[in-house]
């Protein structure tokens, strides 16, 4: 039977155990024992330079942001009630019609959160909140009352507030800087242990994985919006809604999720970057609610294939498949088989990377559109509502 790959959520149900786990540390040394007069001496020349520059080679030194982080991830536990409806197959019996019974389901459940300001802002995942009944937030074993200020489901983002003043906070970094290979540290409460630090390196972005599919629901305006940035910084249950950090100690993600086939961690971590989070959460602070634009397009990720099939010009960009009549796409002159191949002068490869560049501007903004026309090249100017 193959393995099964899931996503997880990291908030955590109060208690659970530890499991220890060994470790052997190997020493390796690749040394360059002789050279026949047949060898290339080029080739041994650049595999000396290339064995000197990795002896060389040194980690970052990543203490000063974790330290600073550490002040300013909190521990959050809440009780939760949830509405659950049964089939009761006696009234069935009895009765002779279906019949459903309510019951309120009590439970606690734990996460993590990062202070984004001196007066007791909080960021964290809406999950990790979600149907609290109360929140307490833990600083320092200092413990606070929590206020859900606002939550939004398309990205899994919420925000509390307790009374406090004068605490350490993070600041946001720009997710958009990031790199690939660039050194991260996540630190959250995992397993209940509070101000664990781990670290690791920006293994991808823009990467949707349906952990939010569910969450549709155009009635209620909620549209998932998935362009997290995987890292293989440890993470598990109790994680969610602490901070992914550079080494300078911006908040540059939230961490939401982990892809394991067991529950636990084994080797990916999934973070909300911090351009989508600051824009969720200063939108949820001022308005209570997120404000969001709307482009009015169906949209489909580029290729060979596609690009065969329809005779596009390229197989670059993201390809609209659809116009919503009314829409500002429509207002602006868009057209079925138009290639988005930048928005504001960022190029544009994924559905979720175009995602995430829409959500982050706000009602009556300009934004620039490059897209390819059959064997043109356009630029649109428009204004989002």
């Amino acid at each position: 039977m193959k393995n099964q790959i899931g996503i997880s959520i990291l908030s955590s149900v109060i208690g659970g155990g530890l499991v220890l786990f060994g470790l052997n540390v190997f020493n390796t040394k690749t040394t360059v024992e002789s050279v026949s007069d047949s060898d290339d001496t080029s080739n041994f020349i650049s595999t000396v330079a290339l064995e000197k520059e990795c002896n060389s080679f040194e980690l970052p030194n990543l203490t000063y942001s974790a330290n600073k982080t550490v002040e300013t991830v909190v521990y959050i536990k809440t009780h939760f009630v949830k509405e659950e409806i049964t089939y009761d197959p006696y009234l069935k019996l009895f009765y002779g019609k279906d019949a459903y019974r309510k019951r309120d389901r009590h439970g606690q459940a734990s996460g993590s959160g990062v202070i984004i300001s001196k007066d007791g802002y909080i960021v964290t995942n809406n999950h990790v909140v979600q149907d609290a009944k109360s929140i307490s937030v833990t600083i320092n074993k200092k413990t606070y009352v929590g206020q859900l200020i606002g939550s939004d489901p398309s990205t899994d983002i919420a925000v509390i507030k307790i009374d406090g003043k004068g605490l350490s906070y993070s600041e946001f970094g720009d997710s958009d800087d990031l790199q690939l290979g660039e050194w991260v540290l996540a630190v959250g409460n995992p397993l209940n242990l509070q101000s664990t630090v781990t670290a690791g390196i920006i293994s991808a972005k823009n990467r949707n994985i349906d952990l939010l599919t569910s969450s549709y629901n155009p009635r209620d305006n909620v549209f998932p919006i998935e362009s997290f940035i995987q890292t293989d910084a440890a993470v598990n249950a109790g994680n969610s809604g602490g901070a992914l950090v550079n080494k300078n100690g911006e908040l540059i993600g939230v961490n939401t999720a982990i892809a394991s086939s067991t529950g636990s961690y084994s080797g990916y971590s999934f973070a909300v970057p911090s351009n989508i989070v600051k824009k969720v959460t200063f939108d949820l602070i001022k308005h209570g609610t997120v404000q969001r634009v709307m482009l009015g397009v169906n949209i489909v990720e580029n290729g060979s294939q596609l690009q065969s099939e329809y005779n596009l010009s390229t197989n670059k960009g993201i390809v609209i498949s659809g116009i919503v009549a009314g829409g500002i796409a429509s207002k602006n002159n868009l057209k079925v088989k138009d290639i988005i191949t930048k928005v504001n002068g960022k190029t544009i490869s994924s559905t979720s990377q175009l995602q995430a560049e829409i959500s982050q501007i706000n009602p009556g903004e300009n934004i620039t559109i490059e897209l390819v026309r059959g064997a043109h090249t356009l630029q649109k100017e428009m204004i989002l509502e």
